[in-house]
């Protein structure tokens, strides 16, 4: 019987761990439906923008307000977390504040951990505001799950920081009391600033039976919390604290107004501008590997592994949305729902490789036309605002424009003024529909 706490919390452990791993599995499994593409280059480059905008949040700050009630929120939920390795060896061997023995460093750590858990409380108390009450028009627009994934979240780190706070004030009360097993010899285990004014004052009158239920029924809520919040992040918007850091390092390094080419493409071009080449000759061996098997993309499987990873990266917090110049001016392009509706198509696509063992069988449908309409992809004006704006280097245009790509080169579908225009400059070497001849005409006028 004595043992039987420490099972159940082993097996919930193991049960919490192992069902995130399967999360994680699937994740990578969906991310790899994207075509291969080469991001190993300037490996200290990527390091430095990985420390500096995903560790260091510089992005986050360049709007102060949320970048530093973000950055109280990032940092004491990361550090306060590090007193779960401490419950994790007390919940499996039973033992009671495992590291006192470290003594005025432990009490140190537990007096920051408090603090940090109270600048999270009041810090998410003002994010909820901001999110339901201020009209901030980036988080109104934000309907259905979308609105409430973000509210769940700031719900489960209230509860976390309150269970946290209680469970020190109840075990910081039964060591005053001496209770059994909590007492320490040489003085209290810890140090609890915030949690010794703020909720200890509401148990001291409180026996030691009834003490010892509320420690140990926070203590266990907390843990349970804490790894119910974990495998939620799989399905929430807050994959984000998992994925920055790579999305980050694997962004593109290229300058942002830089755009590919299809390696394909630009051989044709090449060949039809140079006189020696014989239209005629027979193919090279490597034309495989040069020409795809389709130009752009249409469907998530069309896109590469990093945007689909930037996908499951957005952190939908609209900053993009917020500085597009398409949609300020009315047009119905929003680089948010651009990345959101990548997500939501990658997902579906998952899950019928789920039902149907491994393999894709076809919906009938796809990201174009069932998610995102031709209208919102021909309104972006490749300015690369969403791309600038965004804190962990999403680029909601590299998608836009392979889909642009996919509407022109495989269905010839674009719009009809794009079309007069190439028209132009294929026969008139320029925009305008005007005779080369006839370019300086201005001069004499």
């Amino acid at each position: 019987m004595k043992y039987i706490p420490n099972i159940i919390f082993t097996l919930l452990l193991i049960g919490g761990v192992s069902f995130f791993a399967s999360n994680v599995k699937k994740l990578i499994r969906n991310i790899k439906l994207g075509i291969d593409v080469d991001r190993s280059d300037q490996k200290k480059l990527r390091l430095s923008n990985m420390i500096r905008i995903a560790l260091g949040q510089s992005k986050m700050v360049t709007r102060p307000i949320a970048g530093i009630l973000h950055i109280i929120v990032y940092v004491g939920f990361i550090l306060i977390n590090i007193e779960l390795l401490e419950i994790i060896v007390d919940g499996i061997l039973g033992t009671h504040r495992v590291f006192f023995p470290l003594g005025g460093l432990y009490n140190y750590l537990i007096g920051v951990f408090e603090t940090l858990a109270f600048l999270v409380l009041a810090t998410v108390i003002i994010f909820w505001i901001r999110r339901n009450a201020l009209n901030i028009k980036r988080f109104v627009t934000l309907q259905g799950w979308s609105k409430q994934d973000g509210n769940n979240i700031l719900y489960f780190e209230v509860v976390l920081m309150l269970l946290f706070l209680t469970m020190n004030a109840a075990d910081y009360q039964l060591q005053i009391l001496g209770a059994h097993h909590y007492a320490k010899p040489g003085g209290i285990a810890g140090a609890f600033p915030i949690s010794s004014w703020l909720i200890h004052p509401l148990l001291e009158g409180l026996s030691e039976g009834t003490l010892i239920i509320v420690e140990r029924t926070a203590w266990w809520l907390h843990i349970f919390g804490i790894l119910t919040f974990l495998n939620y992040l799989y399905f929430s918007k807050h994959l984000h604290i998992l994925l920055a850091f790579p999305n980050v390092y694997y962004a593109d390094l290229k300058p942002k107004g830089h755009l590919n080419n299809l390696e394909a493409v630009t051989k044709e071009v090449q060949l039809m501008m140079d006189p020696e080449a014989d239209p005629y000759a027979a193919p090279a061996e490597n034309a495989d590997d040069i020409s795809p098997a389709k130009f752009g993309a249409s469907d998530v499987q069309d896109l590469n592994w990093v945007q689909l990873m930037n996908a499951y990266s957005c952190t939908e917090c609209g900053r993009c949305t917020s500085s597009c110049p398409a949609n300020l001016t009315g047009k119905k392009l929003s680089p948010r729902k651009i990345m959101m509706d990548t997500r939501d198509r990658l997902e579906e696509v998952g899950k019928n490789i789920d039902a149907n063992k491994g393999e894709f069988k076809d919906d009938g449908k796809q990201l174009l036309g069932d998610y995102i309409s031709k209208e919102e992809l021909w309104a972006c004006t490749t300015c690369n605002a969403c791309v600038e704006e965004c804190p962990i280097s999403i680029s909601p245009l590299s998608i836009i424009m392979d889909m642009r790509r996919y509407l022109v080169m495989e269905e010839s579908a674009a719009p009809t003024e794009l079309n007069g225009m190439m028209s132009n400059i294929e026969n008139n070497g320029a925009p305008w529909p005007y005779n080369q001849m006839d370019r300086l005409n201005w001069v004499d006028e």
